[in-house]
C-alpha cells in the first residue's frame, strides 16, 4: 500500500473576511510558511515561529558599526592620543550626543522589529 501523502487528501476550507485572510497571510509570510501549513501547524498546537527581518538585522549590524567607530573616537580622546590634540570639549560633547542618538536608533529598530510582528514569535 502506497504511503498517503497531504495532496491526495481533501482539503479543509476555512471562511474568513478578507481582513482576516491578510492577517493570516502576513502571518504565514513571518513564519516562512505557506498558509496551508501556518493553519495546519497552529490548528494541531505547533508552536510556530517568525522570522526574523534580515533587513532590520542589517540595519542594526550598520548602526552597530557607526556605534564601535565613535567609542573608537572616545577612546583615542580618552587614552590622549596624539591624532586627538584637536578634539575640544565641543568636539567630545557632540561625539558623546552622537552615540546617544545611536542607542537610540539601535532602540527604535529593536521596537520595530518587535512590534511589527517580523521578529521572532512563538504563536
Amino acid at each position: 500500500m502506497a504511503e498517503q501523502t497531504k495532496r491526495g487528501t481533501p482539503p479543509i476550507k476555512v471562511y474568513c473576511l478578507p481582513e482576516q485572510r491578510n492577517r493570516l497571510l502576513v502571518l504565514a509570510a513571518n513564519a516562512n510558511l505557506s498558509v496551508s501549513s501556518y493553519l495546519l501547524k497552529v490548528g494541531l498546537g505547533y508552536r510556530v515561529r517568525g522570522m526574523l527581518d534580515h533587513r532590520r538585522v542589517e540595519e542594526l549590524v550598520r548602526v552597530n558599526g557607526d556605534l564601535g567607530r565613535l567609542g573608537g573616537l572616545l577612546k583615542l580622546w580618552l587614552t590622549n592620543d596624539e591624532r586627538t590634540e584637536a578634539f575640544g570639549e565641543a568636539t567630545i560633547r557632540a561625539l558623546l550626543s552622537k552615540i546617544a542618538d545611536t542607542q537610540d536608533t539601535i532602540h527604535e529598530v529593536m521596537q520595530q522589529v518587535v512590534l511589527s510582528g517580523t521578529g521572532q514569535q512563538d504563536f
